[in-house]
């Protein structure tokens, strides 16, 4: 099955990120799966203490669409927006994606990420075919229009997202993201 997933990446003020992921995990878990997000995994970013990454899940666009719709013009954002925007200098790194969701390992260990952008998706492709496999988790750029203009998303780049290490790195610009779980 294949989702649109949300890879949100938040610089935060300094010191400002456990405030966020209390709240975050206080009120903003329930509050999104409650209209019908999938939150997934939550992280501190082990390279930069202020910053916050997550992910989210919608079987679809529209669907997307309307859970963010929910969530945002409802009473659990209402509530506690000002605090959450309060800790938070940027919120718009944001790749939307596809792919197959991501289940966090239960261990809570470290966890790697990347973001590639190849300059070409068939020599991606041939790549990822040697080196990736379905554990991976491998994601694309969903290139459909941002129909929550409201939450801006980054255009004009072909990104690819996976997780776990590999081998032999892309030959592609890439970061490497060390993600610590968040214990929900």
């Amino acid at each position: 099955m294949s989702l649109v997933v949300e890879l949100r990446r938040y610089t935060l003020h300094p010191g400002a990120r456990e405030t966020l992921i209390e709240l975050f995990e206080r009120e903003f878990v329930t509050g999104q799966e409650a209209v019908g997000i999938t939150v997934g995994g939550r992280f501190r970013d082990l390279d930069d203490p202020d910053r916050f990454v997550w992910l989210r899940a919608f079987p679809s666009m529209a669907e997307r669409r309307r859970a963010l719709e929910a969530f945002y013009y409802g009473p659990v954002w209402r509530e506690h927006r000002d605090a959450a925007n309060a800790t938070m200098i940027d919120s718009d790194d944001v790749l939307l994606l596809r792919g197959p969701g991501f289940a966090l390992p239960t261990d809570g260990r470290e966890l790697r990420a990347t973001v590639c952008h190849p300059a070409d998706a068939a020599a991606f492709d041939t790549w990822a075919a040697r080196h990736l496999g379905p554990e991976h988790a491998l994601h694309r750029t969903e290139h459909a229009e941002n129909d929550f203009p409201q939450l801006p998303v980054r255009t004009g780049e072909d990104a690819r997202l996976w997780f776990g290490a590999v081998e032999e790195p892309p030959p592609w610009p890439h970061q490497h993201l060390r993600l610590e779980p968040v214990k929900g």
